[in-house]
């Protein structure tokens, strides 16, 4: 070991700024390879086959199978430089498949359903890796794009044009497009790749309205996915495409409404409103709920009762977004439902009205823009004003943003044209409570005051005590002193007589007892 130099480990470089430039490096390199790539024992090398244009008629359907096995072949797009001419060939392939299924008929013969969707489920159906960025935010970061894209999307759009082609017929595909191959593709919505999630959306749509024996198992694993989102993992790309093909879905259920939709929408809809993401997909959920609410109106009071519940209380962002769905929600409802939800709606209101945030309390004032919004309040005037009047006249007085008090005094000036006489009455009954309140804090000052005078005059008064016991202390000890002292200097006059008697009979000479 003596003869072996010692080399010290060589160290990076820390950054300070780690999460920083890792995102910026994240941002540079768009592209990853999330396909799954498969090493063959020796590379394939794809030879060009004959266009499907060009061959007899006779011998189309065989070309069209061969073509299918020949796009079986997966590619590593990590690395740019290698089988570029196989790639090439791969992608005018799959061109050509896209085109011959479009634009000719009788092609979907019963032996080529195995081998398209053999071919399909070999391309699109992978792993997806885990996010080189943990903290992926999609609002900020850039997403991770699909490095095989130019074959991937080929694919995607060949499956469509199959499933549009007028001579599918569900009967034959079913055996391949089962259970399995839904459940494959509702994973892949997971992907990072926006242009990915849209075509899966579409593709999802067409499987649910061809496939009926599907339907029920479709809307389970969407059910799935979004429980195991919402209590789980709190992360899930597609929500809002999932959300998407749910707001067609709904439209379309038959009345009335089955037990199982009811509690789909109590259950899983609803309580999608606590997540953190909500911002990335609450224009889908909110107009799914309101689908709801417009085949059942029923519904309406669960609804906003439950959204009250999961009413935001620190996010700002939130709290703006459940306004814009409840304005929804208020424009598709009806009177009578109304009537049961308008306390507790307005006394969340009245909050938001009163929110130090501008955003919040502008976006509820913009309540009394909507025709039919008023409309309903005014028939109600005599239950919403008595919750609304106190807030709207604090602020109108005291909040700091000058558009809000505008924005309050046009509201306070249309409530009054509602019901004046109301209106008058809440307003000397409020200045009144306001003296009340004024009287009690003058009273609670005095007392506090007098409190305090007390508390004063007993510290004097413990001090003037404190003093006198010391000086009657100091006393005491000053006359102990003197005693002790006295007794040290005269000694008692036992011990003179004792002096006195001596052997010789007389004392001694110059010496007086006491100062002996």
């Amino acid at each position: 070991f003596s003869r072996v130099p010692f080399t010290s480990p060589v160290f990076s470089k820390v950054d300070g700024f780690t999460r920083k430039s890792m995102r910026k490096a994240q941002k540079q390199r768009k592209s990853q390879g999330s396909s799954q790539y498969r090493t063959q024992s020796a590379p394939v090398e794809l030879s060009p086959l004959p266009q499907l244009k060009d061959a007899p008629s006779t011998e189309q359907q065989e070309l069209f199978t061969q073509k299918l096995q020949q796009c079986c072949v997966i590619f590593d797009f990590l690395d740019s430089v290698t089988d570029l001419k196989s790639k090439e060939i791969k992608r005018a392939t799959l061109n050509e498949l896209v085109d011959y299924v479009s634009t000719n008929r009788g092609v979907l013969v019963e032996s080529a359903y195995p081998e398209i969707t053999d071919m399909i489920t070999t391309n699109i159906f992978r792993t997806l890796p885990p996010s080189e960025n943990p903290d992926f935010d999609p609002e900020e970061d850039e997403p991770t794009l699909e490095a095989s894209w130019p074959h991937i999307q080929l694919v995607y759009e060949f499956l469509l044009r199959f499933l549009e082609n007028p001579d599918f017929q569900p009967s034959i595909a079913k055996r391949y497009i089962d259970q399995k191959f839904v459940l494959q593709l509702l994973e892949l919505f997971d992907s990072e790749d926006p242009r990915e999630r849209d075509f899966l959306k579409t593709i999802l749509h067409r499987i649910y309205g061809k496939f009926l024996g599907l339907r029920a198992f479709i809307r389970k694993q969407i059910n799935n996915i979004f429980l195991r989102f919402i209590y789980e993992t709190e992360h899930f790309n597609g929500v809002a495409e999932l959300l998407e093909i749910l707001g067609s879905i709904i439209n379309g259920f038959a009345l009335p409404l089955k037990a199982e939709h009811k509690q789909f929408l109590m259950k899983v809809l609803i309580p999608l409103h606590t997540a953190k993401s909500l911002s990335l997909f609450h224009a889908q959920l909110a107009y799914c709920v309101v689908q709801f609410l417009e085949k059942d109106p029923t519904l309406t009071e669960p609804v906003i009762r439950g959204l009250l519940k999961f009413w935001p209380k620190t996010c700002s962002q939130k709290e703006v977004m459940f306004l814009g769905e409840i304005e929804e929600i208020l424009d598709v409802i009806e009177p009578s439902q109304f009537k049961k939800i308008q306390e507790p709606l307005f006394k969340q209101i009245s909050k938001c009205v009163g929110s130090p945030h501008f955003q919040v309390a502008e976006r509820a004032l913009y309540f009394w823009n909507n025709e039919y919004i008023l409309s309903l309040i005014e028939e109600n005037i005599d239950k919403i004003l008595p919750i609304m009047f106190g807030s709207l006249y604090r602020i109108s007085k005291e909040h700091w943003n000058p558009t809000i008090v505008a924005l309050v005094y046009n509201v306070l000036k249309t409530l009054m044209e509602m019901n004046c006489t109301l209106f008058d009455g809440l307003t000397s009954s409020y200045k009144a409570d306001r003296q009340r309140e004024k009287k009690k804090e003058q009273e609670r000052d005095e007392l506090w005051k007098k409190l305090e005078e007390l508390k004063l005059d007993g510290s004097t008064l413990f001090q003037n005590n404190s003093h006198r016991l010391l000086s009657a202390q100091n006393n005491s000890n000053n006359s102990n002193n003197n005693d002790s002292g006295t007794q040290e200097r005269c000694p008692p006059a036992a011990a003179v007589d004792r002096d006195a008697d001596r052997p010789d009979g007389s004392a001694v000479a110059g010496e007086s007892p006491c100062a002996k």
